[in-house]
Parts: C-alpha cells; structure tokens; sequence
C-alpha cells in the first residue's frame, strides 16, 4: 500500500513519522503520489490548491461560497504546529510541477480531547481512495498525539463525505444549532 521513503521517527517507532518525512503511496487506481505534512514554503501551493477547486468543491470544504482564500485565512490553514495542528499534503507531478491534489488536517479544540478535521482531494483526484489515505495518516497521528475525539463539520447535502466518514467509521448526527449541518466523529 505504502512505501515509506523515510524512517519512523526515533520517538515514536512504528508510527508514521512527522516534520520532514514523507511517504510514497499507491492509489486504489496504482497512482502514486507523495504525502508528507505541510510546510511553510507549501503557502503558494495551498492557494493554488484552493483556487482549482470546483465551486462545488469549495462551498462543501469552507461551508459557504468563496472565490479564493483570504490572506487571513491562508495563514490560517498555514499555521501547523504538529501536535495541535495538523495537516497531510499529497502531492503529485503535474506538466513537470510537484502540484497539490489532496489535503487533511485537524485542529484542537479548547478542551484539547477533541480536534476538528477536515480533508479536501482536487476535482481531478477523486474517487481514486486518496481522501481515504490521508484521513487515515490524519487520524493516526491524532491518537498519537493524545486526542479521544475527531470531528468533521459538514453540509449535511454532502454525500461524498458522508461516505467517506462511514467508511472510516465516523458516526453522523445533525448539527443541532443548523439543519443545513452534520456532524461526523469518530472515538478514538
């Protein structure tokens, strides 16, 4: 499935390493494609990730209409400290360019047990099982770093994702405070 291009971190053997590691994985199609956690210098990479994706696509990951990522935001989704955030990048050549065609990432919430996730795969890579692989890095990693709960926030018309979470095995519930919203989670 997975051929590890780096070896597990001394701190944690067996585990999948973190800063500065990468994987080769293969897809359920045979597409390999590079996952490794997100950097710094990936800013411009995730705002063009961003800016590729369908409206559709966009609506679903930020639940609302947006045209591209705010300076504020892109910081945001950049500030990855982890261990109380988190975020796997794939990556894959495109005409010569090391492209983004996936993310996952979670955050912590205040109570620290919980970490809200979220993942995105490019128009042009879904359906090959990569959502898949890296919500899985994701949420190994989470338990490793001591999290009980994840979390996903979705529209509730999202049917892709709601797959998706039943296949990892993510429980779904209506978002009390909003009919257009479910909740997705999973103990760990």
């Amino acid at each position: 499935m997975s051929s590890k291009t780096a070896t597990p971190s001394a701190s944690h053997p067996g585990f999948p390493p973190i800063e500065g590691d990468h994987w080769i994985e293969s897809l359920g199609d045979g597409t390999r494609v590079l996952i490794r956690p997100l950097r710094p210098d990936d800013k411009e990479r995730e705002q063009a990730f961003i800016r590729r994706l369908s409206p559709e696509s966009r609506r679903w990951r930020f639940l609302g209409e947006m045209r591209e990522a705010s300076p504020a935001l892109l910081a945001g989704l950049m500030d990855v400290d982890y261990v109380n955030t988190m975020a796997f990048v794939a990556l894959a050549h495109d005409n010569g360019e090391l492209r983004e065609v996936g993310i996952s990432r979670y955050s912590a919430t205040d109570d620290r047990a919980r970490c809200e996730c979220a993942v995105t795969v490019a128009d042009d890579w879904r359906h090959r099982g990569l959502a898949v692989t890296l919500m899985r890095h994701l949420i190994e990693v989470a338990r490793r770093n001591g999290f009980k709960t994840m979390f996903s926030l979705d529209l509730a018309e999202n049917d892709e994702m709601r797959q998706l979470a039943h296949f990892l095995g993510f429980t779904r519930a209506p978002d009390p405070s909003d009919q257009t919203l479910v909740v997705h989670t999973l103990k760990l």
